[in-house]
């Protein structure tokens, strides 16, 4: 591909993401923007009828867009079956991210028993413990503080205040946000006599290839076995994942999802914001729990699964709770009565 500064054709572009050009191929793309926005070096794409609308009056050089959609179009198109990961692919060629030059920084702290390779660069005020192995072209960003024993893959990006504590095992091409925890204590203790008493918490965290970990976001280490989290899983900002948690890979999580102790998730899961998950559950492959719910048992087949009471107005919701709060009673009349008319048609 001959990309410049300048951007790329369109034809460029459908060789990259092995599409179909309709239109003007030589037109060249300089960036990415919406529908409705996007001006005439911009391509857009359109993956969501409730964006239809906004097609025919669009003034992109381009639109990523389905076959189906095609003859609605009033400028060139990129036609593929899959329009969003299309997009997903342009959008990081347009916009590769800014790296800096191989090396150590003066202010970071490395410890001379470890091992980073040469291609690796290590940002401002970084740590670096003892025993530690980067691999190349690994990013350590600034305030990042990797303890003793941890191994980064080849590849991977660790943006800004990262903690990565001791023993962890990150795999190629992770990239983690700023702010979050890898291999933190787990949540371990043991009551006695009135007090609690601190658990040792001995295991690690092991992250495969490909993870997209959010901002925030917390990974404990394991009790005795390992925190596992599998290749391509991605997760997004301010989740908590308690200690022997094991992800199968490919699971994708929205923010403000918590997961107890020992449980497993198995593989190309979608979990929905704001998720609870008890500990010591097993859930199955392909399984999509929405917004808000709470997990308390195992799921052991694929599907769809909901809970929770979505928000309505505030006197309604008394109406319904105080009718909740009557079940029981309600319950217990209704099996009188069946009782009452079990006698009457026997008699």
């Amino acid at each position: 591909m001959m990309g410049t500064g300048a951007g790329f054709t369109l034809a460029e572009l459908a060789q990259h993401v092995n599409a179909r050009v309709v239109g003007d191929g030589s037109c060249r793309i300089r960036a990415v923007a919406t529908l409705q926005q996007a001006r005439a070096d911009q391509i857009s794409f359109l993956s969501n009828k409730s964006y239809k609308p906004q097609l025919k009056t669009t003034r992109a050089a381009a639109v990523i867009l389905h076959p189906n959609d095609v003859s609605d179009c009033p400028v060139n198109a990129l036609v593929v079956n899959n329009p969003h990961a299309a997009y997903a692919r342009i959008a990081q060629l347009l916009n590769p991210v800014p790296m800096p030059l191989a090396g150590i920084h003066a202010s970071a702290v490395v410890d001379p028993h470890c091992s980073i390779d040469v291609s690796a660069r290590i940002g401002p005020y970084a740590v670096i413990e003892a025993e530690v192995v980067i691999a190349a072209g690994v990013y350590i960003g600034p305030h990042c503080i990797i303890s003793r024993d941890s191994h980064i893959g080849r590849d991977s990006r660790l943006v800004a205040n990262v903690t990565v504590c001791h023993g962890s095992r990150i795999g190629e091409r992770v990239l983690i946000h700023p702010g979050s925890v890898i291999g933190s204590d787990g949540f371990g203790q043991a009551y006695d006599q009135g007090r609690w008493l601190k658990v040792p918490q001995l295991g690690r965290v092991i992250i495969g290839n490909d993870v997209e970990i959010g901002a925030c976001t917390t990974i404990d280490r394991g009790a005795i076995d390992d925190t596992i989290i599998d290749e391509g899983v991605k997760l997004d900002n301010l989740i908590q994942i308690a200690h022997n948690v094991q992800v199968g890979a490919h699971t994708v999580m929205a923010g403000c999802t918590g997961i107890a102790g020992s449980t497993r998730i198995g593989k190309h899961c979608l979990i929905g914001g704001g998720v609870g998950i008890a500990g010591h559950l097993s859930i199955a492959d392909g399984v999509t729990i929405t917004g808000m719910s709470l997990v308390i048992k195992d799921i052991d087949k694929p599907g769809s699964y909901s809970s929770g009471v979505p928000v309505e107005e505030s006197q309604q919701w008394h109406r319904t709770y105080l009718r909740m709060k009557r079940l029981d009673e309600l319950l217990r009349r209704v099996r009188s009565l069946e009782k009452k008319n079990d006698v009457l048609l026997k008699g």
